[in-house]
């Protein structure tokens, strides 16, 4: 019988995601078959699984602790935040539609709870353990009746709850026992253990308090987990884009233009690898500076975020740094690059059809109805245009590989295809050529696209080479440093944090 363990949090980001992850690999490492599940997702972040469905970005990298293949089942509901209490529903990795927060609350409730039931019983028949995360907070007690998140679903699972708090927010054992307290009696009696997350300092200062919460909520402290800077692993909130440090000493800086609407932003993740590469957030206000490329990320709204590049001012500024340094554009960083985003019927906003930055000889129309949901799969083509020649002309014929997520198709006109496709859908309805190259600008719709460390390095060494220093080689530093960032969580789990007592919820 498939065994289930749930973690919960006093707050978003309070580590619920990376704990699973921890677990994961622990009871992975320990032979067993283990899937995470997060039942109801809100993240802009999203991957594309084999089954060609959306999954947030943390129940990817939870099946990677786990080392096993992303599956739509664990992460059955997904909501992708569009703006005004309105959200796009992902179910079963398709979407469903655009809907408002009361809709979906009260009007969709039985009918996502059924798809979780569904997903989470076709992983009990495959796996041995399952570790469940939360989403946001259980003591929301004026949702309690359409959760579909927390308590309804230890119930439903069966499981024992771990709930993890946040030190470096403030108020950690109010926020504790602040849980406890707000939950009825059904619901606190899944909670049996708390977990105090990133802290930093002497534990000794501490101990009064742990001694204390134990006192009051009459569960057990596991452990406190220390602040660990040397972990890299991708994050799933944008508020992460503004709480991290990046660098800037470092010999090449690349700059990432944080669109109002900025989504899978994880595509930039494997600079923060690279020892000698910086990565500089861009606000629509701010000053472009001493940056060595531009990369315009995905977006959940195109439009929305050219007009705002646009009335900002900073459209310009990247066009006239376009005839000094590569930009780079990826899923509606393309369709921003090209001439012009046809949305007469306005799918995507109120400004309709909208002119580009025009530094690709392309137009992206918004016509279709239909998502765009695969992986994907292609190849360097030798026709390629501009920069991109020189960039990868080494690489000519190799494979790389992404997923696409995106509505709207694009044509190419004079422009050179980026990538000639083998599997996927890429620019047009023919599905042959990805992406765009010409000048100084190249782009894709491949998500992606720089975790494919010959694309990356090429790209890399180019602006290295041009900047008078060694082009590298070698090992991969972003799935090395992954890998051991995965265990290096699990073995910081498995010492500070006691693992009979998480033995015994799991098991007994």
């Amino acid at each position: 019988m498939t065994k289930c363990i749930m973690v919960q949090g006093t707050s978003s980001n309070a580590g619920k995601s990376m704990l699973v992850a921890a677990l994961c690999r622990i009871y992975k490492n320990r032979g067993y078959k283990v899937a995470p599940f997060k039942s109801q997702n809100m993240s802009l972040n999203s991957y594309t699984t084999r089954e060609n469905g959306e999954i947030g970005i943390a129940q990817m990298l939870q099946a990677q602790a786990a080392m096993i293949e992303p599956s739509i089942h664990m992460n059955p509901v997904l909501l992708k935040p569009k703006g005004d209490f309105t959200s796009n529903v992902i179910i079963h990795g398709k979407s469903i539609g655009d809907m408002n927060f009361y809709d979906y609350q009260h009007k969709y409730h039985d009918t996502a709870l059924n798809a979780i039931r569904e997903s989470f019983n076709l992983l009990s028949e495959q796996y041995d353990v399952i570790i469940i995360e939360g989403a946001g907070s259980p003591a929301e007690i004026n949702m309690r009746k359409q959760d579909i998140a927390n308590m309804e679903i230890a119930h439903m699972a069966n499981a024992n709850v771990i709930l993890i708090a946040d030190i470096e927010m403030g108020g950690v054992f109010a926020a504790i026992a602040g849980t406890y307290v707000l939950l009825d009696d059904y619901d606190r009696s899944r909670l049996k253990a708390t977990v105090i997350n990133k802290f930093r300092g002497n534990l000794d200062i501490l101990k009064p308090g742990l001694d204390r919460i134990e006192e009051i909520t009459g569960e057990p402290v596991l452990g406190v987990l220390p602040y660990d800077e040397t972990l890299k692993l991708p994050e799933e909130d944008s508020a992460s884009l503004t709480t991290h440090e990046f660098a800037q000493d470092k010999d090449i800086t690349i700059g990432v233009i944080r669109l109002p609407k900025i989504a899978n932003f994880t595509d930039i993740d494997p600079f923060e690898y690279e020892e000698d590469v910086a990565l500089k957030m861009i606000g629509i206000n701010d000053e472009i500076g001493d940056v060595d490329a531009i990369i315009i990320p995905g977006t959940r709204n195109s439009t929305e975020d050219l007009y705002a590049l646009r009335e900002s001012g900073i459209a310009d500024k990247i066009i006239e740094k376009s005839e000094e340094i590569p930009i780079v554009g990826i899923c509606g960083g393309l369709q921003i690059l090209g001439n012009v985003i046809h949305d007469d019927e306005k799918r995507e906003s109120k400004h309709g059809t909208i002119e580009g930055l025009a530094l690709l000889d392309i137009e992206s129309s918004f016509s279709r109805t239909d998502k765009i949901v695969t992986q994907s799969v292609a190849t360097i083509p030798s026709n390629l245009d501009g920069i991109s020649s020189e960039i990868f002309k080494n690489i000519v014929g190799e494979e790389v590989s992404g997923y696409e997520i995106h509505e709207g198709t694009t044509e190419l006109l004079s422009s050179a295809p980026l990538l000639n496709i083998k599997k996927g859908q890429g620019n047009n309805d023919d599905g042959e050529t990805d992406g765009a190259s010409s000048g100084n600008a190249f782009a894709t719709y491949l998500h992606g696209i720089f975790h494919n460390y010959n694309f990356r390095r090429e790209f890399l060494n180019y602006i290295r080479v041009k900047k008078g220093l060694e082009a590298k080689y070698g090992e991969d530093p972003y799935e090395t440093q992954k890998d051991y960032s995965l265990n290096r969580l699990a073995e910081i789990v498995e010492e500070h944090l006691d693992m009979d007592i998480i033995d015994k919820l799991l098991f007994e």
